[in-house]
């Protein structure tokens, strides 16, 4: 399966390349920074206070950027290309994210102040070199030394240090660039399923099958802080997941996990994993199945869709803080906006790449993509046919007193029917069909949205 042509073309320079310089015991780590606040910002100088704990975290990361659970062979190297994880200093939380190779599992680190100490130079997002060299030394940090953490570095020790500049080019596919943005909004929809204790963690991950399975898994709480693994629907509220041996990405740091608590929504099938370890946590968001990437959910369409008008976005970025978690009453407030176009405007700059989303705080976090996005509809290829259809009075709706909408669109040779019922919407066009929902919206249910919203631009 050929990946959609690149939409645009991301230059990494990075001032060094990024390296664990070794001094006795006392390690350093100094991330090579590219794009955000600054070509080459320095965010964070200080040290990381539980090194082997750290250094697993990041190699995790790591893993989860080279990975792939279906991409064809021949296009592995091609696609390896954009394993450059993000890397974000707010007021006290350092956090890094990557994304599968796949384009099916999202990985985010998050150090609270309890990992670290030292000093936060700068607030910003930046891409961070992550190079095979490094992932070596970081594979053997051992404990009882000192890790120093330096989030890019001053001019006078870059020229001190003589390193050689590095620049890769690289062509970002549309699919791997929606699919970053579009998993923020998918875990602003999950419920919690389950929460382990550190024993039922290490059990569940041992239970963890080491090949690629075709059949699902099925989750079944059992209220004891444990976790049943099935093979077959029990009913009752149990999950089903695919993919599972996408979870062995877990193992380097199992061992130090204090607690897993696990986020699904029902019928769905994308799962997010969620494990803590002293002063950290690692999280890890699946898609509903291996060839399912995150790009084709079109989970946050409906939001899109009913989004906040741009003057509510831009209002609302404006007065974005770097707390932990954005406070939606106190943006309402700041902006003078309505809490329901703070929650819309949030959702428009998850998928712009603006925001990201915090199971554990509840919340959506600032952090801003190092690279042009494009906006929250050029990544939503749905969204814009629906506008389309708008604005050539494609759309009618039926007249009613009720509060559930309905209406037909004229498509390319056949008229389809838009219902809004109880349970959500449907449409009688082929593609609604096919998926009933579990890709989020077709475009027709999109543009009768839009029109009964009074949103024709």
């Amino acid at each position: 399966m050929a990946l959609a042509p690149p939409v645009l073309e991301q230059t990494y320079r990075y001032a060094f390349p990024s390296s664990l310089v070794v001094d006795g015991d006392r390690h350093r780590l100094r991330l090579a920074t590219s794009g955000g606040p600054a070509p080459n910002p320095r965010l964070f100088r200080g040290r990381l206070l539980l090194p082997v704990v750290a250094a697993d975290l990041l190699l995790t990361l790591g893993d989860v950027a080279r990975s792939r659970f279906h991409v064809p062979a021949q296009m592995l190297k091609r696609i390896l290309e954009l394993a450059d994880p993000v890397a974000t200093c707010a007021d006290d939380r350092l956090r890094f994210e990557a994304f599968s190779a796949c384009c099916s599992v999202y990985g985010r680190v998050d150090l609270t102040p309890a990992a670290y100490a030292g000093d936060v130079l700068g607030r910003g997002t930046t891409n961070v070199d992550f190079g095979p060299a490094l992932r070596t030394a970081l594979a053997g940090v051992q404990e009882g030394g000192e890790l120093g953490l330096a989030i890019g570095a001053s001019e006078v020790e870059i020229r001190t240090d003589g390193a050689t500049a590095v620049e890769r080019r690289v062509p970002l596919p549309s699919r791997w660039l929606r699919g970053f943005l579009e998993v923020q909004a998918i875990q602003a929809e999950l419920a919690p399923l389950a929460d382990l204790d550190a024993t039922g963690v290490r059990a569940f991950f041992r239970s963890i099958p080491k090949q690629p399975s075709p059949r699902p898994a099925w989750l079944a709480p059992d209220g004891s802080r444990r976790l049943r693994v099935l093979h077959h629907d029990p009913g009752g509220g149990a999950v089903a997941v695919a993919g599972m041996s996408r979870l062995r990405l877990f193992q380097r740091v199992a061992r130090h996990a204090t607690s897993c608590r696990i986020w699904a929504v029902g019928g769905d099938g994308s799962t997010a994993w969620q494990v803590e370890v002293p002063g950290s946590r690692l999280t890890l968001v699946l898609s509903p199945e291996v060839w399912r990437g995150f790009s084709g959910e079109g989970r946050a369409l409906h939001r899109l869709a009913d989004a906040a008008p741009n003057a509510a976005v831009a209002a609302v970025r404006g007065a974005l803080g770097w707390e932990p978690r954005l406070d939606v009453a106190a943006l309402a407030a700041s902006t003078g906006r309505s809490r329901d176009e703070v929650e819309g405007a949030l959702a428009a700059l998850a998928v712009s790449g603006i925001v990201g989303y915090d199971l554990a705080e509840g919340g959506f976090f600032r952090r801003e993509l190092p690279f042009d996005a494009g906006g929250a509809e050029r990544q939503q290829p749905r969204l814009r046919a629906a506008r389309q259809l708008v604005e050539r009075a494609a759309v009618r709706l039926d007249p009613g007193e009720g509060p559930l909408i309905e209406g037909w669109v004229s498509g390319a040779g056949a008229d389809y029917r838009v219902r809004e019922t109880a349970g959500g919407w449907s449409c009688t066009c082929p593609w609604y069909g096919r998926h009933r929902g579990d890709r989020g919206p077709c475009k027709h249910v999109l543009a009768v949205q839009l029109v009964a919203a009074g949103d024709a631009g």
